[in-house]
């Protein structure tokens, strides 16, 4: 049977079903249980957040998987600001992950990010997953944290090429990315129970989100 794909813009009606699969496939993976879904419960009213870059991809006529983008900001050592993109989550239902449905959505997306003006994107997350995508080390672009150093796990995508040279840059974070984890955990229980596990991709992800490149001498 031939398989129809279709990734459109998220509507309304998608909401719910964005938050499960995001529920789904984050639980256990960083921390017993997660807080993903509750970003996606609450990102979309922040000022932030960016509507024309919410898309869903349908397999067969169900929705599969999401990528959902925020404005983040980057600031030169002049002090002049620029606006950049971030997304997260980018979440696939996990019978269906490590075929290449993460990947479209990211490409679509990118194309239709540069389509709106945007020139460059921040990413947090597992280099194994994003380097193919053409993400690159944060400290080859210059662009540091708030706290001047470079997190292993930050990533800069420049979709137009040069665009960050002759500067060095730190990221910061949309607002809406700092969320509570007490009220995470509040909201988590109002939804169908699913059991809280410790494993070992959690321990991963701590050596991952603890580490930094060696700074410039």
């Amino acid at each position: 049977m031939e398989q129809k794909i279709v990734i459109r813009n998220e509507s309304a009606e998608d909401y719910k079903t964005v938050e499960e699969i995001t529920r789904k496939a984050f639980y256990n993976i960083y921390v017993p249980g997660c807080v993903e879904h509750y970003l996606v419960h609450i990102m979309r009213e922040h000022e932030d957040f960016i509507p024309e870059l919410a898309f869903v991809l349908e397999l067969n006529g169900s929705v599969i998987g999401n990528i959902m983008y925020t404005k983040a900001k980057l600031t030169d050592e002049n002090g002049d600001e620029k606006t950049v993109l971030t997304f997260g989550p980018v979440s696939v239902l996990p019978d269906f992950q490590r075929v290449g449905y993460g990947k479209m959505l990211m490409e679509h997306s990118f194309e239709k990010a540069k389509e709106l003006g945007y020139d460059t994107i921040v990413i947090f997350g597992s280099p194994a997953n994003y380097v193919s995508r053409g993400f690159k080390s944060c400290k080859k672009y210059h662009v540091r944290a708030g706290n001047g150093k470079y997190p292993a796990a930050m990533m800069v995508k420049e979709l137009i090429p040069g665009v960050l040279a002759g500067h060095t840059w730190t990221y910061q974070d949309s607002p809406v990315m700092a969320i509570s984890e007490k009220d995470a955990e509040r909201y988590d229980d109002t939804l169908v129970e699913m059991e809280k596990k410790h494993q070992p991709s959690q321990e991963e992800f701590y050596i991952m989100s603890h580490s930094f490149l060696e700074e410039d001498r």
